[in-house]
């Protein structure tokens, strides 16, 4: 099944899916309901999970600036 055709069945450009598919846009999870429906996933939420995981996984590997704790204050007495 090509690109478009499955963009169709689902109800989704080829565009959005094309975008998906080649890394340039993340699965949202209405999208994740159609492909599951599409596929017979039962489950719709098993795209959105691992496109969660995946984005965790940049993001812990990304290099950033670490932020410390909030630490409470001190009550002052009266």
């Amino acid at each position: 099944m090509s690109v478009s055709e499955f963009a169709a069945h689902i109800g989704v450009s080829r565009v959005a899916l094309s975008r998906v598919i080649n890394e340039r846009a993340g699965i949202t999870p209405e999208m994740s309901m159609k492909i599951s429906e599409a596929l017979g996933q039962g489950q719709g939420d098993i795209w959105f999970k691992i496109q969660n995981d995946h984005d965790f996984w940049q993001a812990s590997h990304a290099r950033r600036k670490k932020v410390s704790p909030i630490r409470p204050k001190r009550k002052v007495a009266a």
